[in-house]
């Protein structure tokens, strides 16, 4: 799996995740909960698998891995690559070619940061929270031209915790990324270090 795939596999997690609607807090007290563990400190860590459907091509394609997430960072580890952004930095080791790419985190050019949804998914979307057996459901719907998903359902379990994240796209591509064994613990800085061999090539792509 590339640099582009495993980023596009942590940050629409992430940002799926950390997705809030301030004016409807109130009607959603089980997401609200989700998100104050973010705004706590607390990191949420997982195995997840995650699934892409190409509406055009129906191309299919499939990664997993386990996943670090906290307010502004996060790391993935899957296929020899090890990925960690700070919200400013992207910082990608390539296990395989011994090579560590840097490169600058511009939230603004891509549609699945984190603060880029939370920033996006406001009053243009409905939200509704429901009980499915065990587990919470919430389900946001947009009809909004510029959203950059119409449907997301997001499937917490008793705990609170992710264990599922489905979204269609405008183009109705679909992305489906399970969570297994997920917890929530206090930040520890280290998580969001790099330890890679002295010898890996480094390209800084920042110049």
């Amino acid at each position: 799996m590339n640099s582009t795939s495993v980023k596009r596999v942590v940050i629409f997690g992430i940002c799926l995740i950390f997705a809030g609607l301030p004016a409807l807090q109130a009607q959603t007290p089980v997401f609200d909960q989700l998100k104050q563990k973010f705004e706590d400190g607390e990191i949420f860590n997982a195995v997840f698998s995650h699934e892409y459907h190409d509406s055009y091509t129906d191309e299919r394609s499939h990664n997993e891995g386990e996943i670090w997430i906290g307010k502004e960072k996060y790391r993935v580890e899957s296929d020899e690559q090890i990925m960690v952004v700070d919200g400013e930095i992207s910082r990608v080791y390539d296990g395989i070619r011994n090579r560590l790419l840097i490169s600058t985190y511009d939230e603004e050019e891509d549609d699945f940061a984190p603060s880029r949804m939370l920033q996006g998914v406001d009053d243009t979307y409905s939200v509704e929270e429901e009980q499915a057996g065990s587990e919470t459901v919430i389900t946001l719907t947009s009809d909004d031209l510029f959203a950059i998903f119409t449907l997301v359902e997001i499937n917490l379990d008793e705990n609170g915790s992710p264990v599922l994240i489905q979204a269609t796209d405008q183009v109705e591509n679909v992305l489906i990324t399970r969570f297994e064994n997920g917890r929530f613990y206090e930040a520890d800085p280290s998580i969001f270090e790099m330890d890679i061999p002295e010898d890996a090539e480094e390209i800084d792509l920042r110049h």
